[in-house]
């Protein structure tokens, strides 16, 4: 079992930068793949960025690459998301996702463990 809190988000201006931050705990972080997707409302949950168990491999959607930037610190269990340039579009619940199987390429569906997510709002 893997425990997933996330912490940041919430209200910014267009243009402006959030730092989105999820710390794990319960098993061996550098095992799984790290993830964070997003859910408008209304919409369905969608990929952000991923990545692998050693941080060497990432995988941005095109929507954020460019602008967001996932990091891990694996001695401190942590996964970070740096959002710059953020849009209107921005705008959802954020959420934290580990996969055992390290695909950073995975669908929602493979993802083992979720966290409770974190509303970004981002104002025009």
């Amino acid at each position: 079992q893997v425990q997933l809190v996330e912490s940041g988000g919430g209200l910014v201006q267009a243009g402006g930068s959030s730092r989105l931050s999820c710390a794990a705990s319960g098993d061996t972080f550098s095992r799984y793949a790290m993830g964070w997707f997003r859910q408008a409302s209304g919409k369905e949950r969608e990929f952000v960025a991923a990545n692998g168990g050693h941080g060497t491999t990432t995988n941005y959607a095109g929507a954020v690459k460019g602008r967001f930037t996932i990091s891990r610190d694996n001695a401190k269990n942590t996964v970070s998301l740096q959002m710059n340039s953020l849009k209107p579009e921005d705008t959802a619940v954020y959420y934290c996702a580990a996969d055992y199987g390290g695909n950073v390429a995975g669908p929602p569906s493979e993802y083992d463990y979720w966290g409770q997510g974190t509303q970004v709002t981002v104002s025009s």
